[in-house]
Formats: C-alpha cells, structure tokens, sequence
C-alpha cells in the first residue's frame, strides 16, 4: 500500500519563494551604513536573561571529543542522553527528568518537529555547522520570539555559524576530515562568501561511512545481581552512511536582518539491537531516513517602539523501518513507510512602553500530517494555533517576566476515531534580583505550567493508540542564584557559579501499559512523577604565564520518583535510567599554537525499564576519560589544524541503555585546512 499524499506541496513551495522574493525586495530597498558582512544583529534593549542559559560556543565545541550535538550535550548539568551505542545509533536528550518529548529543540530560531513519536535524534546534527549551543530551563528569558519558544519545559537552541569576512575577505573556506578506530570517514566542507556588503551565503557538506563495527563486555546476571558470566564480543549492527547539506542566504536591513536557510539529511543506517540471551549476531534492523526543510525568517524594527519578525518553514520527513534478517519463526517481518509533512508560519511583535516595560503578542500555525503503509492506518492531520502574550519590566536591580501562552489543537482522520479537539492556557513567570551589597550576584526563581499533546503514535498507531488520551503536563518549580567576576589578577582572571534548585511534577504521564492480551499494550495516561533535583555549574579561567587554564565543572542530583499507584511494588522508586548523581569535569589549556583538553563523565547508580528498584535491575556507575590534543600551522598565511582524540581512555565497558553496550577506547584524527 502506497503512502496518501494528502498535501499540496506545489502550494508550499509557492508561499516560500513569495516570502524570499519579499525578502529581497525589502533589503533592496534599505540601505546599509555598515561595510562588510557582519553577524546578524539582535536588536533588543540590554535585558540581562533571567535565566542564563547553559553554553558552548567555538573553540569549545571543538575541542570536547563530540562527533554529533548529542556528545555535546552531555557536559551540561540537568541533562540525561540516551545513547543506543555507535555513531549510528538512536541519541536522545532528556531534560530534569521530565521526558524526551517535553524538550523543543530548535535550529536557527525554529523547532525541529516529529509529530510521529515527538522525539529529536540529536544525533543526526554534526557539529562541524554549529557556532553555539545553548540549554534553558523552563524558557528563554526573552518576550521577542515565536509563540512555540514559550511551549517547552526545556529547550536547546542550535545556533548554525554566521559568516564572518575579515578585512577585504569575500570567501571563506573550511575542509575538514575526521577519521577513527571505529572505521569512520567523514570528510566535510564549508564555503562562505561575500555576495555584496549586504548578502553572505554559506554551503556546507558532510559525509559520513562507518561499518560501526566495536568491541564490548558482555555481561549475565543471576537474579540477585551477582554475575553468572560475561564475555568480550563485536558489534556488528551499527553501520551508518549519511549525507548532510545545508545552504543559507543572509543579509542586514536597515534596523533589521533576514535569512532563508535549506537542509537535508540522507542516511541508511543499521539500528543496534539489545544484546540478549547471547545473542551477538546482527538482528538486520535498518532506518532509512529523507529528511529535508527549507526556513526563512525576517527581522525589522519598524518605529522605534515597535519591532516586528516573520518566520516561516516546510518540511518533508521520510522515514523507512525494516526487520526482514534474522527475526524468530514466530516473529512479522516488519518493513514500514512513515511520511510526515510540516508547514509552520509565525508572527512576532513587541512594544516599549517605557524604557524598563515591554509587551509582546506572538502568534504561530503549524500543519502536520503523517502518511504510513500501515495496515487500518488512520492518516492524522493536526492544526495548531498558538498565541502568547508576554511582558518584562525592570525596576533597578529587579526584573520580571510574565507570559501565557494559549494552545488550540484540532486533529482529522481519514478512517477510526480521531481525538477530541483541545485547548488550554499555561502560564509562567520569572523573576531576578540583584542584591544591592553584591553586585556580582543575581538571585532568581520561575514558575511554569505546560503541557505536551500526545504524539501521532501514541494516539493511532494501529492496535495500541487511545484517542482518548489527556495531555501530559509539568509544573516546575525553581530557585536558584549566580555569581560571576571578573578580577585584576596575576593568576585568576574570572569565576562563574550557577547553582538551582527545583521541583517538577509530571502529570498525567503517558506510558504504555499490557492489556488482557499481554502481546498488545495500549497507551494510556496513568503516571504520576515528582522530580526533586539541583543543578551545579562552575567555570573559571586562570593564567599562568604561557598557559590559559579553563576549568568546567557541572553536577547533577535528582530524586525523580514514580507515585502512580500507591499498591504497587514500585511506588516510590526511582524512575528508570534516572541517576541520583552525575556531573562532568573538563579542563581546557592553551599554550602557544597548542591546545590540550581533559573531559571526565560520571553517571552514578540507576534502574533499568523494569521499574522495580531491585538489585537485579541496577545498572551500576559508569564514567570515562577522554582527552585531546590540538596543534595549529600556519602555511601560506592559511591555517592547518590536527587534532587527534584518545576517548574512553581506561577503556571502560558500560551500557548507557541496558543491554545496548558502548565502544571502549577508540582514537579519532582530525585534519582541517581554512582558506
């Protein structure tokens, strides 16, 4: 059965090329002071954020030992990456204990959607693209964006690089090659040039091939924990070949700013599987994935009170699952097509008052649509409009941020029972104070109600979705404060602490639950979570002459516990895969043309998906050392970089996911050229 294409992707592609051609029109008309291409200015007052956010830019991302924004992303406190093992495997992020689907991702200003399952595999963004990463609980503190930015319990902003010309430079370009023990080649590229002093464009590249084929320990357990056996085997079903693409085209209007961006990731990849009951042979699951979107966005201030901005996106996501190999004589052979299309549109304003009062109204639509070859398949197409309204003041040394942010849901189907139409308000607010007898330290706390809509699968994928399903809501709670300062010092040039307190509830959570028939489950909303946790981040830089020293540390506690029915055994315990204690250190230092870099991870004691916190369902601490070493070369007034990468230095064996084992110690080459 052929997918249904429900959808006029020809009326799609009309009103984004009528949106560039307005795009262009109106910087055409607006004159530029400024010579040269500069980074796109953010015109907005000086609002320090209530929130400080959690960062990595630069020459940061590039020294941490991370292939793909996933690895980043584990050096932030508060943060839980699932890793099914490999370079191809499933990467997914969960905030504060509160679940994958109530994290937005967004890239260049504008969310990521997978209306299918909700989830965001952060492992198909590479690095090499990404100035900045950034981390916020709760929201940005920021009144100026689209009204999805104020509908996530936490969000990961990707921040893709901006051309930079130096001098009388038109072009920029950046040849990179990655090569690993793990039998990984991946060479990319980046071009950038100067089109005119108004206009930049950028193209970059990257290929990746990896049979993924690694060592690991394999271990059994008898049911008091003890071991029975274990033994030292290769994984096998871990192979990827992907192709990423990304073009953009920028420009800087008078008071404003604009761009238009294109992306697409192909990839084949094998899907690791549990490694149960010996077994070590690959199970020939395999993910085939056509991922493409085209964005634009438009900034202008057009009174000197009133600044407006449009976005808008389109994209097509095919998705093909198959598990044809090796399956058991009483198992389906499985090989299933899933198309979502996703057109988003948003409008943006914001209004001074005075000086220290803004108020902002932002309103979004979103269409998706998911086609499948699944059997009784329902075909659902969701409508969602969302407005927010928000202001911030500043009175001396205190500042405040309100918002609600209103979510009407309306769904079709093609065939079954669709679910019921939904609307809700949520609000939150923020609030920061800066002590007048320390100036360096801000005191702050926040409130946010949200919600997150069950996903297509969860509501009519065939024999197991409950249209009937509620939406699954958080109410964070949190306090925390920062000190930050600089010093006129021989040694110790600056310090940064950030600490946080908080409590999540989580209701109505979705999980999935056995019927009668303990072959099918149905997906039902009875689960009850209460999250208890604090969030320590410290940095500082010292000099010692020649060497720069840069010392991060981050750690994590979190108490998330499951109060669904009190006559369960598990009452109380642990939520699965949430440790007690985790937290990274890294060091970082400079000397002359040489740079050098440390990483520790550690993840304490945790449970696995049975639920019970008994001693034959704990996964045991994990942690590794990584380290990397950088040399740059000058030739021909071009720059050569060399770094190579010794990751899991002790080669320690340890599954991030139970029964899905992770590779021991590999090394890593890394050769880039800039023009």
């Amino acid at each position: 059965m052929e997918p249904k294409f429900t959808f006029t992707t020809k009326k799609i592609i009309i009103t984004i090329l009528v949106l560039i051609n307005q795009l262009y029109f109106s910087q055409s008309r607006d004159s530029i002071k400024e010579k040269g291409i500069l980074p796109v200015t953010i015109y907005k007052k000086d609002f320090k954020e209530i929130l400080p956010a959690q960062t990595l830019s630069g020459e940061q991302l590039e020294r941490l030992n991370s292939q793909s924004v996933a690895d980043a992303l584990r050096y932030f406190s508060g943060v839980q990456i699932k890793d099914y093992g490999g370079i191809g495997g499933l990467k997914t992020v969960n905030i504060r204990s509160m679940g994958s689907q109530h994290v937005g991702v967004f890239y260049d200003g504008i969310q990521l959607g997978n209306a299918q399952n909700g989830v965001i595999d952060l492992g198909k963004f590479s690095l090499d693209d990404i100035g900045e990463i950034s981390l916020y609980n709760g929201q940005k503190s920021d009144i100026f964006q689209p009204a999805k930015d104020f509908g996530s319990s936490g969000s990961i902003y990707l921040q893709p690089k901006t051309p930079y010309f130096s001098g009388n430079k038109k072009t920029n370009l950046v040849l990179r090659i990655k090569n690993s023990s793990i039998d990984l080649f991946n060479p990319s590229f980046r071009l950038e040039q100067k089109l005119s002093d108004k206009i930049s464009a950028s193209f970059s590249s990257e290929f990746i091939q990896s049979d993924g084929q690694y060592k690991y320990k394999y271990q059994k357990k008898r049911p008091d924990g003890t071991i029975a056996n274990d033994t030292i085997a290769t994984r096998y079903d871990s192979y990827i070949t992907a192709k990423r693409f990304e073009t953009s085209l920028q420009g800087n209007l008078n008071n404003g700013d604009w761009n238009v961006r294109g992306y697409g990731y192909i990839s084949d990849r094998g899907i690791p599987s549990a490694i149960v009951n010996n077994g070590f042979d690959p199970k020939g699951q395999k993910l085939l994935d056509r991922n493409y979107f085209v964005q634009a966005h438009l900034r202008k201030k057009i009174f000197p009170k009133f600044e407006t901005q449009l976005k808008a996106k389109f994209a097509y996501d095919y998705t093909r699952y198959m598990d044809t190999v090796n399956v058991a004589e009483t198992a389906l052979k499985t090989d299933n097509t899933y198309i979502q299309r996703e057109l988003y549109l948003s409008s943006s304003n914001i209004y001074s008052i005075t000086p220290n009062w803004d108020v902002s109204a932002n309103v979004d639509f979103q269409y998706n649509n998911l086609d499948s070859d699944l059997k009784l398949f329902s075909f659902p197409t969701r409508y969602t409009s969302l407005v927010a309204f928000a202001t911030t003041y500043q009175w001396n040394r205190f500042k405040f941020l309100g918002s609600v942010l209103g979510t009407f849901i309306r769904e079709n189907v093609e065939r079954n029972s669709k679910s019921p139409d939904k609307s809700e308000w949520t609000p939150s607010v923020f609030l920061s104070y800066q002590p007048l007898a320390f100036k360096n330290l801000t005191v702050r706390a926040f409130y946010k109600r949200i919600f997150r809509m069950p996903t297509f699968n969860d509501l009519y994928y065939t024999m197991i979705g409950n249209v009937f399903l509620k939406p699954e809501f958080t109410n964070q709670y949190d306090i925390g404060f920062t000190y930050q300062k600089t010093y006129d010092h021989q040694v110790l040039k600056s310090i940064y602490f950030k600490a946080d307190g908080y409590y999540n509830k989580v209701e109505n959570k979705i999980i999935a639950v056995p019927t009668t028939n303990l072959f099918r489950w149905m997906m039902t909303n009875l689960g009850d979570v209460q999250i208890i946790g604090s969030d320590v981040n410290i940095q500082a830089e010292l000099d010692l002459g020649k060497v720069i020293l840069k010392p991060l540390l981050s750690y994590t506690y979190q108490s998330a516990r499951d109060f669904t029915e009190k006559g369960e055994s598990y009452y109380g315990d642990q939520i699965p895969y949430v440790p007690w204690h985790s937290g990274t250190f890294t060091l970082m230092a400079d000397y002359k043309e040489w740079s050098f870099n440390y990483s520790f991870m550690y993840t304490g004691k945790r449970y696995d998906a049975q639920q019970n916190n008994i001693e034959y369902n704990l996964i045991r601490p994990w942690y590794t050392h990584d380290l990397s070493i950088q040399k740059k070369f000058n030739w021909y007034s071009h720059q050569f970089k060399v770094s190579f990468e010794v990751n899991n230095t002790l080669n320690q064996h340890y599954d991030v996911v139970r029964n899905y084992p992770m590779p021991g110690r590999n090394f890593k080459l890394i050769v880039s050229y800039t023009l």
